[in-house]
């Protein structure tokens, strides 16, 4: 479990591809602290630690994961947002999240609005009904919230979200191109409301 509140930016070092995808992921972290076995949030993937050094840690992600999750993310040299799995006790700074992607979203567009940027994210029809204006969402692992939401004919949505200057400079939002594919993860509670949905509609 994690609360979307990044806490260092990792760098993908090395990625072998064995009967699963390896990655050794450069990081900040104190990795004394780590146990192998344990779970980190990778731009919102909630992956094991298999292997740990001084200052990295390495994953398997299986071809389920690399199918699920935004295109082009796993590569040498890519930037990964990164937060270690919530304690008991520990502040929950954003909202409850599991690591699960849902679906993937496309950025739209990020202009500037004051000192913030105005981001539009495109994301799927399967989490139209999950999105909702002051709602929270996950995007590469960060706890936002939407601020607008456009439904489309084709089903799908456009949502609106500001970021500030410090999510921007504290998590890979400081790059931001057109068409910059993200792993998307619904609030848990809509998930719960989504399943509920159709089992009521299912047995009409």
């Amino acid at each position: 479990m994690f609360t979307g509140i990044i806490t260092d930016i990792g760098e993908i070092r090395a990625v072998d591809q064995r009967g699963d995808l390896r990655l050794v992921i450069g990081c900040a972290y104190d990795m004394d602290g780590v146990a192998i076995g344990a779970s980190i949030a990778c731009s919102g993937a909630c992956l094991t630690v298999v292997e740990k050094g001084a200052d990295w840690f390495a994953v398997d992600l299986s071809a389920e994961t690399v199918a699920r999750t935004a295109p082009g993310l796993w590569e040498q040299g890519g930037r990964l947002n990164l937060e270690r799995a919530l304690k008991v006790g520990d502040e929950l700074g954003g909202h409850i999240v599991t690591g699960h992607v849902d679906g993937i979203g496309a950025l739209i567009s990020a202009t500037p609005e004051g000192d913030s940027t105005r981001l539009v994210v495109a994301a799927p029809a399967a989490l139209a009904a999950a999105l909702a204006a002051k709602g929270s969402i996950t995007i590469d692992g960060i706890s936002l919230t939407v601020n607008s939401v456009d439904d489309q004919a084709d089903g799908s949505v456009h949502f609106g979200l500001n970021i500030i200057p410090h999510t921007a400079a504290a998590t890979t939002l400081d790059s931001l191109a057109p068409g910059r594919a993200f792993n998307l993860e619904i609030d848990v509670l809509a998930r719960y409301l989504d399943r509920m949905q159709s089992l009521r509609q299912s047995s009409v």
